[in-house]
């Protein structure tokens, strides 16, 4: 991406210059992922903190932004930001006399790759000069009524309960934005506006221009202007380098000893009907790492088999810390594949399957570790979709990690698949009535999972593919392990709960309960009504009881006669 902006701010007749506007331009792989920030803000008139409310807002957005996930989507991170900011200046309105009511106008614009995204709140206004024409792409937020027309109906720091308009495009060579204040274009009209910046094209220029002019047009209010040209939009991102990558060739099927990209090739470790596992080497400073190579078999390299690989690797590149496996890159990488750190170990679906019985204090520590995992990954705004034993890994010092982020899914991303992936006995009912994969399916696949580990049963039975299973009452853990605590066994029937209302609402909600453990645990959950359980069993009961009532009377009267 290659542009210029510039900004220009006058008092006007005001005594103090309430407005606050700014700019971030990061460069590299931010510049990539996060894009280009500007934002105007116009501080509620009249107030004494108005001035700091504008330019709170303005310098937090600018910092935090930045400070927000690649994961998560431009508008999930502006959102999160603008919601912080509302809810700081509500505090320091609460906390003195002088302080209340101070707020503010907020206009922003990130410019990233081939789209911009505004968000919006007030009556400052964002504008877009494309092919001679000038078009507003911001509403305002004040109230219809004449005698009301310059009352603001929203502003960051007005309500609790703020609404943040959102809207995004496509960027274009030639573009030029201006964000301006309410002190701008209520002295200037549309067409005296596109005039200054059809005619000049230097932004500092053209914003100081537009400035001078709604002064001398007697704008009786601060005026600001800030003014962005778009000489070129942005290049491939991290994801679109990756996405090229799908072009690769695939590896043949590779045998141990052979030797790919200057890896040396040990053990085919998995063989699925989609991807294959490798064990290599490739050489170190110290002498050979061992790493494990992920690619598709040659018979299921469709197009949309390599998107998601594509896709789980920018996914895996974000997923860091101890609780998942660890990319690595490999500059001399000529086929489709990627690359992880090797854990000497094994899943947890392979100490089930040699007979390891997990005892009730071996799944609470293995939940607590698997519970943090899930946490960071929903910080990120991912949603695994594919939780269970095979997906955990357990190494010999002990470490939980999860596995394989094939099939998830995150807030920024356009890739969808038409059915929600993911094993059928884990899946949520939610999802096997055709509701998408959420923070909530996942938390109740970690249930299932913790359940199967205590039991080796699922808590509603094992479900088949194609199966439309009727979930009634979750069998107890006591069921199959007596000596299971009260404690857990509240825990886990919360957790795999049919409505996700009852589950719990975080994975830190989940770890919590876990670390608590028996000594503050969850209140027993009282059994709900047979009708709400099983409404079929409870109108059968009804009308076998209402038959004999009506036998019983029926006796009676013949037997007086």
């Amino acid at each position: 991406m290659r542009l210029r902006l510039d900004h220009c701010s006058l008092a006007g007749p005001r005594e103090r210059n309430e407005d606050y506007a700014g700019a971030a331009v990061p460069d590299g792989e931010v510049l990539q992922a996060k894009g280009v920030l500007v934002v105007v803000a116009d501080g509620v008139g009249g107030h004494a903190r108005g001035q700091e409310a504008a330019e709170h807002a303005v310098r937090s957005l600018l910092a935090d932004y930045y400070a927000t996930p690649d994961t998560w989507s431009v508008e999930q991170s502006l959102d999160t930001v603008i919601q912080a900011v509302n809810r700081w200046l509500l505090a320091e309105g609460r906390r003195a006399r002088q302080s209340a009511g101070m707020a503010t106008t907020l206009t922003a614009m990130v410019l990233r790759g081939r789209r911009f995204h505004l968000a919006h709140v007030g009556d400052s206004r964002a504008y877009l000069l494309r092919g001679g024409a000038l078009s507003q792409l911001s509403e305002d937020h004040t109230w219809e009524h004449p005698e009301l027309s310059n009352v603001l109906r929203r502003a960051v720091g007005l309500d609790q309960h703020l609404q943040i308009d959102h809207r995004d495009g496509d960027l274009e060579p030639g573009d030029c934005f201006l964000l301006n204040s309410d002190g701008v274009w209520n002295a200037l009209d549309d067409s005296s506006m596109s005039a200054v910046l059809r005619s000049q094209p230097d932004p500092a220029l053209a914003a100081a221009q537009l400035v001078q002019a709604a002064t001398q047009a007697g704008s009786q209010d601060n005026c600001t202007a800030l003014v962005v040209a778009v000489d070129e939009v942005g290049g491939d991102t991290l994801r679109d380098r990756l996405l090229s990558a799908a072009q690769l060739p695939l590896p043949p099927r590779l045998q141990p000893g052979e030797l790919i990209d200057g890896l040396t090739v040990r053990q085919l470790i998995h063989d699925s009907r989609v991807t294959r596992l490798y064990r290599v080497e490739r050489p170190h400073a110290d002498g050979t790492e061992t790493l494990v190579l992920k690619t598709l078999r040659e018979d299921a390299s469709d197009d949309e088999a390599r998107a998601a690989l594509v896709h789980e690797e920018w996914l895996a590149r974000r997923a860091l810390g101890a609780a998942f496996p660890q990319v690595s890159t490999h500059p001399d990488r000529r086929h489709l594949y990627y690359l992880m750190r090797w854990y000497d170990g094994e899943t947890l679906a392979a100490r089930l399957a040699r007979g390891h019985r997990f005892d009730p204090d071996e799944v609470s520590r293995l939940g607590i570790r698997l519970l943090r995992g899930v946490a960071s990954l929903h910080r990120l705004a991912i949603t695994h979709r594919d939780i269970k034993p095979a997906n955990l890994h357990l190494d010999r010092e002990g470490h939980l990690r999860v596995l394989d982020l094939g099939v998830a899914a995150a807030d920024s991303d356009r890739f969808r698949e038409i059915n929600n992936p993911g094993t059928p006995s884990y899946m949520a009912p939610e999802l096997l009535a055709g509701e998408q994969a959420d923070v909530a399916s996942d938390l109740y696949a970690c249930g299932v999972t913790l359940y199967e580990l205590l039991t080796r049963h699922f808590p509603y039975g094992e479900i088949e593919p194609f199966q439309h299973p009727v979930f009634g009452t979750p069998v107890p853990p006591t069921r199959y392990r007596p000596e299971t605590p009260a404690w857990l066994e509240n825990l886990l029937l919360k957790a795999v709960a049919v409505a996700p209302a009852q589950r719990f609402e975080t994975a830190e909600e989940f770890l919590l309960a876990l670390e608590r453990g028996a000594h503050r645990p969850l209140a027993s959950q009282r059994r709900a009504p047979l009708v709400q359980r099983n409404p079929p069993l409870a109108l059968k009961v009804l009308v076998v009881v209402s038959l004999l009532l009506n036998l019983l009377f029926l006796i009676l009267l013949l037997s007086r006669r």
